[in-house]
This record gives structure tokens, C-alpha cells and sequence, in this order.
């Protein structure tokens, strides 16, 4: 079903980014207003638990409007923040589920980031400015349940009404326990906010192999194979010593699965605990492959080296 897509998938656009293919501040937060729509959504159910939601249908929604059924004390879903999310989508003409994310037993909360470049305005209202520990539902009017991504083609568009749990807000760096470095890798240097600084060693070849070191061991989930899995990263390249890609300073952390990432990258991040920091030094033929990336000025000769924090796996 399009609304699937639309609602609880990423939709990051720029696709010639070189890629591998937090919270925000509060004060940046724009919530909606609590309406006799979202008043009157009837949600029972414990936190983090699968609601029983009914309502009178079909509702007519002119305008989104979202009520605090629980309000938690934890960190706030900031403009940008990654927030754990429980999340379920009712058709406000039928009281249909339309989709859940998180309820389901023994699955993982998703991530979900508040910002409308990755979801709908909808899915980012249900979400917005909510602290952690919170219950919300929103009622999302059909204009805010589409994408606005430059030629994309979106079906007609439907009200919903959104459950949402805030389970937690996502860390912006690697939190885990510092590791010694091996011998043959980089040095990495790291800033207050966690960005690295990636040196090569002056005067040496890279590895023909791909090669994996944990600089900080997280006592988090273990990334399965496949899974969708939030990072920072930083991209270098070998020869150049430059940095071609990185998710420092884009204001959020990046989603990635990792049957979409090259295959280097995907090895550094499966079987690794979240809240750890990885570097992996990738060969060609586990990169870019004998094309490379001339956009990044990566040619097919070259080795890079990538710096990842582990923050949060679904």
C-alpha cells in the first residue's frame, strides 16, 4: 500500500552523494495543537504495547491535530533527533490498521527521524517535540500524509490517525567502551561532539584486504544481517587523505540498510554492538568496484577507510 511507503519509510533524496549505498534542540520544536478530532481518538493500552484504538469514522480532517494520551520525562524529539519509535496507522474513513512499526512481540522499536526530508509531515508531527516515555495520537489531515520530494509520484493521499510511543531519542555519537587501537589503521582523533579526524599513515600502502577495528565497544543490540541501521559515519580516502562523504554536519544521523551499502561497509556494521565505533578500510573490489565514484574522486584503484558509530538498529 503507497501509504506504507510514504509514512514509515526513509526517503532521503540526493542520490549522487557518494554514500554507502539526536537529539535536536528542543527549541526548534512545531507540535501541533490538540483538536475534538484527536480528543476524541479512544486509545487503551499500556506504553510500548499495542493499542486498542477506535474512533468515530470516517473522520473529516481539515487541519492535523495531535493529544498527549501519556507524557514522558525523557529527553525531548528535537528538530532532526533520532527518536526509537512504536508506531501504528489507522485509514481515518475506515478505522483500518493501515501499518505498526515496534509492537509486534519481540520486535525492535523503529527509528524514525523528525524531519520532513525523510518522512511525511504527518508521521514527523506525531513525533515532534514529544519527550521520551510519551504517548501520542495525532490526527493527520490527507495534505499532510504526502511527500513534497521533487518528482515523485504519490498515491492520492488518505487522513490517518497515528499512534505514536516515544520509547527513547537516539544518541548522536558512539557511547561505549574505548578499545585499543591495532596496529596498520588510521589514526582517529575525536571532537567533543564525536566527529573524527582520520590521518593515514604518510608513506604507506593500504591493506589489499578489508580489515575491521573497533575503537568503542556499545553494549547495545547486535546488528543482524540484513537490518536497518542508524550511524555517523565518515567516509576518507586512502590515496588523498580527504574525506569524500560524512553525516557529521548534515544535523542528524543517517539510516542505512545494509543490503544497499557496498559490501565493505555492510561487513563493518553486521555482528557489531550498537553503541560501538568501528573503522573499516575497504578494497576496491569491496567499495566502488573498478569504476569507482568519480563524482567523490574516488577512482577504481582506490582503498577508503570509514569511520562508523553504531547508534541504533530495527
Amino acid at each position: 500500500m503507497p501509504l506504507v511507503a510514504l509514512a514509515l519509510s526513509g526517503c532521503t533524496g540526493g542520490s549522487d552523494q557518494p554514500s554507502p549505498t539526536a537529539s535536536g534542540p528542543a527549541g526548534d520544536c512545531k507540535a501541533p495543537a490538540s483538536g475534538e478530532l484527536s480528543d476524541g481518538v479512544d486509545v487503551t493500552g499500556e506504553v510500548e504495547a499495542k493499542p486498542e484504538v477506535s474512533f468515530d469514522t470516517p473522520l473529516e480532517v481539515a487541519t492535523t491535530q495531535r493529544t498527549t494520551l501519556v507524557q514522558g520525562s525523557g529527553e525531548v524529539a528535537g528538530q532532526g533527533a533520532v527518536a526509537n519509535v512504536r508506531i501504528a496507522v489507522y485509514d481515518a474513513g475506515t478505522g483500518a490498521e493501515v501499518t505498526s512499526a515496534g509492537f509486534d512481540e519481540g520486535q525492535q522499536p523503529t527509528q524514525l527521524t523528525v524531519s520532513t526530508d525523510y518522512y511525511v509531515p504527518g508521521i514527523v508531527d506525531a513525533i515532534a517535540c514529544v519527550p521520551s516515555g510519551s504517548r501520542t495520537v495525532t490526527v493527520a489531515s490527507a495534505a499532510d500524509m504526502t511527500t513534497a520530494t521533487a518528482g515523485e509520484q504519490a498515491a492520492t493521499p488518505t487522513p490517518v490517525v497515528i499512534v505514536a510511543d516515544v520509547v527513547s531519542i537516539v544518541p548522536t555519537k558512539a557511547t561505549g567502551e574505548a578499545q585499543p587501537p591495532q596496529d596498520g589503521f588510521p589514526t582517529v582523533e575525536l571532537a567533543d561532539d564525536g566527529q573524527p579526524t582520520v590521518t593515514i599513515p604518510p608513506g604507506t600502502e593500504p591493506p589489499s584486504d578489508l580489515r575491521i577495528e573497533v575503537l568503542k565497544k556499545g553494549d547495545g543490540p547486535v546488528v543482524p544481517d540484513p537490518a536497518n541501521v542508524t550511524v555517523q559515519y565518515q567516509g576518507v580516502n586512502w590515496t588523498t587523505g580527504e574525506v569524500f562523504d560524512q553525516s557529521w554536519g548534515k544535523g542528524t544521523p543517517t539510516p542505512f540498510s545494509t543490503d544497499q551499502v557496498v559490501p565493505g561497509f555492510a561487513k563493518a556494521m553486521i555482528g557489531q554492538t550498537v553503541g560501538s565505533q568501528v573503522v573499516v578500510i575497504i578494497p576496491p573490489a569491496e567499495g566502488y568496484g573498478e569504476a569507482g565514484q568519480p563524482s567523490a574522486g574516488i577512482g577504481g584503484t582506490d582503498t577508503l577507510v570509514f569511520v562508523i558509530d553504531v547508534l541504533a538498529v530495527a
